[in-house]
C-alpha cells in the first residue's frame, strides 16, 4: 500500500484549502479513507471515543445486509423462472436475479453519491459514509421491475429532501432510505403498490400477481387456506420463496441480519425486540376479535411477522441511530409503537396493505418527543436540591 500512500501524499496539497482543486477536497478525503484508516486526531466533533469510526460502523450494517441482498438476487431470478414456467438451478437463478438487481443498486449509489459530493463540495465538509447504507437499503425496498429513472428520482429525493435539507448526516429526522421509498410509492403507485413484480429476463414490465398482504379470503373462507393455495404458506414466507420487493421476502435472512446487529451492538436490541413485541401483541388482540375471519385481522402473529417487510424495516431502518430515540425507555416505546401501527395499518386500511413504512416514518417524527418525555420524567424523579 506504500505506493498508493505516496500518490495521496503527492496530491494532498492540490486538494487542500490552498490547492487548485480545493472544491474537490471532500471527494479526495473520502477516497483516501477508503484505502487507509482515518487519522485519530479530530479537530472538531464528532470525536472518536473508540476504534469504531463512522465508516466501520456503516460497514457492519452492510455486512448484516449481505444475506438479504444475496437471497434477494436469487429469489428475483427464481421467481422470474417460475413466471416463465421454468425451474432454474441455483446459480442460474442467482445470476439471472443479479442481472436485474445490480443495475438498481448501481443507479442508487451513482446518483446518491453525486448529491453527496455536490453538497459536500458546496458546504466544504467531508463526504459522509452514511450513504453507504442508504444507497443499499433503498434498492432492497424496491420491486425488481422498477424503472431505473424512478430509482434515480427516489434516491435524489431521499438524499436532498430527507437528509441534506436538514443539514446532512446526523441532523435528519427521517430515515433517508424510507423517505426515498415513500416518495416513489406515492408518486408512482402503479409501479410500487397493489400487485407484484416478477422480473422476467426478457420482459421489461414483468408479470404481476397478488402479494401475500393483498390476499383476503372471500365468503368467510379461512385466510390461512387461501394463502397456502396461492403459494404463501408460512414456510414459504419465512424462507422467502415468494414474489415481493428485493430484500423483504425472506424473514429468515432479516432475522440473521438483526441478530448480527444486536450481537455487535450496532443495532439497538430494544427497538427490534420492542417492535416484534408490539406486532405480536397487537396481532393476537385482533385475532380474538369477532367477525374478522378471512381478513388480515385474523392472520395471527406469525403471518404478520413473516409477511411483508416488517422484519426488514424493524431490523435495518428503525434502528437508524439518527432518526430513532436516544434514551433506552424511548427505544422500547418507539419499537413497540412501530409494531402496533404496522398491524393497525394492515388491518384497518386494505388499500395500503404494507404498513411498516408509514409506521417507521411516523415514529421517526415522534422520536424527539419520546426522548423529551423520558428525560422530563427522570428529572421529575430527582430529589430537589434545596
Amino acid at each position: 500500500m506504500n505506493p498508493i500512500k505516496k500518490i495521496f501524499e503527492l496530491l494532498e496539497y492540490d486538494f487542500s484549502d490552498a490547492g487548485k482543486f480545493a472544491k474537490l477536497g471532500p471527494l479526495f478525503d473520502a477516497t483516501k479513507t477508503f484505502f487507509f484508516l482515518p487519522s485519530p486526531k479530530n479537530k472538531m466533533g464528532p470525536f472518536i471515543r473508540d476504534h469504531l469510526d463512522l465508516k466501520r460502523y456503516m460497514s457492519f450494517v452492510i455486512i448484516s445486509l449481505l444475506p438479504v441482498l444475496f437471497f434477494g438476487m436469487y429469489n428475483t431470478g427464481y421467481q422470474s423462472g417460475l413466471a416463465r414456467g421454468e425451474t432454474l438451478e441455483f446459480w442460474a437463478s442467482f445470476l439471472s436475479g443479479a442481472w436485474v438487481v445490480m443495475p438498481i443498486i448501481i443507479v442508487s449509489y451513482g446518483v446518491g453519491f453525486f448529491w453527496e459530493i455536490l453538497f459536500a463540495a458546496i458546504r466544504r465538509h467531508p463526504i459522509s459514509e452514511g450513504f453507504l447504507v442508504t444507497g443499499l437499503l433503498f434498492p432492497l425496498t424496491l420491486p425488481p421491475t422498477i424503472p431505473l429513472w424512478q430509482v434515480a428520482l427516489g434516491i435524489s429525493f431521499g438524499v436532498v429532501i430527507g437528509k441534506e435539507i436538514f443539514g446532512g448526516t446526523g441532523r435528519n429526522i427521517l430515515n433517508p432510505a424510507l423517505t426515498a421509498r415513500a416518495f416513489v410509492f406515492f408518486s408512482y403507485p402503479v409501479t410500487m403498490s397493489g400487485n407484484v413484480w416478477v422480473a422476467g429476463a426478457d420482459a421489461v414490465d414483468g408479470i404481476t400477481g397478488a402479494t401475500a398482504l393483498a390476499v383476503n379470503a372471500e365468503g368467510g373462507t379461512s385466510l390461512f387456506s387461501t394463502l397456502s393455495d396461492q403459494g404463501f404458506s408460512l414456510s414459504n414466507l419465512f424462507f422467502g420463496f415468494v414474489p415481493g420487493s428485493i430484500g423483504e421476502t425472506s424473514a429468515l435472512c432479516c432475522l440473521i441480519g438483526a441478530v448480527f446487529l444486536m450481537v455487535t451492538r450496532i443495532g439497538n436490541y430494544r427497538i427490534i425486540l420492542g417492535g416484534i413485541a408490539g406486532l405480536i401483541i397487537t396481532a393476537i388482540l385482533f385475532y380474538f376479535l369477532p367477525g374478522t375471519k378471512g381478513t388480515w385481522a385474523d392472520a395471527g402473529p406469525l403471518y404478520h411477522l413473516c409477511a411483508g417487510g416488517f422484519l426488514f424495516g424493524i431490523s435495518f431502518m428503525a434502528t437508524d441511530p439518527v432518526s430513532a430515540p436516544g434514551t433506552n425507555p424511548g427505544r422500547w416505546i418507539f419499537g413497540f409503537l412501530i409494531g402496533f401501527l404496522t398491524v393497525i395499518l394492515r388491518v384497518a386500511n386494505p388499500a395500503f396493505a404494507e404498513g411498516v413504512m408509514l409506521a417507521i416514518l411516523f415514529m421517526n417524527v415522534f422520536a424527539p418527543l419520546l426522548d423529551h418525555l423520558v428525560m422530563k420524567h427522570r428529572i421529575s424523579k430527582r430529589i430537589p436540591n434545596v
